[in-house]
């Protein structure tokens, strides 16, 4: 399986490992954008959480120029949700699952995995995450949006309807718009119970208010203690 997977970044606890967050970058970063977040999340020590940050594959992005760089799928134009890459969407979700995988076949089980992503990544870790078939601990979906929503009754899976998903949103988001990111949380709470939605008064980042209540999120509701 490792030979179909992309590069990695990996922090490890400091004793065996008991849970796993897989961590999907945005466009055009790599698995160290988020490895600073690891101390800052402050999870218990007893959680025993290893981190994975992979590299997403290199290729031409067409809204960027066709410029090459490491992006989960192709974007055509600065609407989202037009003309979206099915083929590169489900590539990467089946990246996403392998890397679900290879944690249970490490010894950490699904139950026990958390699978998340920021903009790009986490429209991936959502897309992947609700048609899941093992029940993970949990989604987390920050900047970002339901791609293929209008494919999601169809293909939502029983584990899908039940994982618990953090999704927080910048107010002044220019990349992926609030109203699209609102759409996405409305699509999956018309489905199953709809995400916990958080906003804050930023733009396409991450904050330190969102980290505290993410962290929050991942000790009580993921149960990653």
């Amino acid at each position: 399986m490792d030979a179909v997977l992309p590069g990695t970044v990996e922090v490890e606890p400091r004793g065996a490992a008991r849970s796993s967050v897989i961590w999907l970058h945005g466009l055009g970063a790599d698995g160290h954008d988020f490895e600073p977040l690891v101390p800052e999340l402050r999870l218990p020590e007893t959680a025993a959480v290893r981190f994975v940050f992979p590299h997403a594959p290199e290729r031409p992005v067409t809204v960027n120029g066709g410029v090459r760089m490491r992006a989960w799928y192709d974007i055509a134009g600065p609407d989202l949700a037009a003309r979206e890459d099915d083929a590169g969407i489900a590539a990467s979700a089946t990246i996403a699952d392998r890397l679900v995988q290879r944690e249970v076949d490490r010894g950490v089980p699904a139950e026990r995995v958390v699978l998340a992503g920021f903009s790009q990544g986490g429209a991936i870790a959502l897309h992947a995450g609700l048609r899941t078939r093992p029940s993970l601990a949990g989604l987390v979906a920050l900047s970002t949006y339901l791609p293929l929503a209008d494919r999601l009754a169809d293909e939502i899976t029983p584990a899908g309807r039940a994982v618990p998903i953090f999704q927080a949103h910048g107010t002044d988001d220019p990349i992926v718009p609030p109203a699209l990111a609102a759409a996405s949380r409305d699509r999956i709470g018309a489905l199953r119970p709809a995400p916990a939605w958080h906003t804050y008064p930023m733009a396409h980042t991450v904050c330190a208010q969102e980290v505290d209540e993410l962290r929050a999120w991942l000790v009580g509701t993921a149960g990653l203690v």
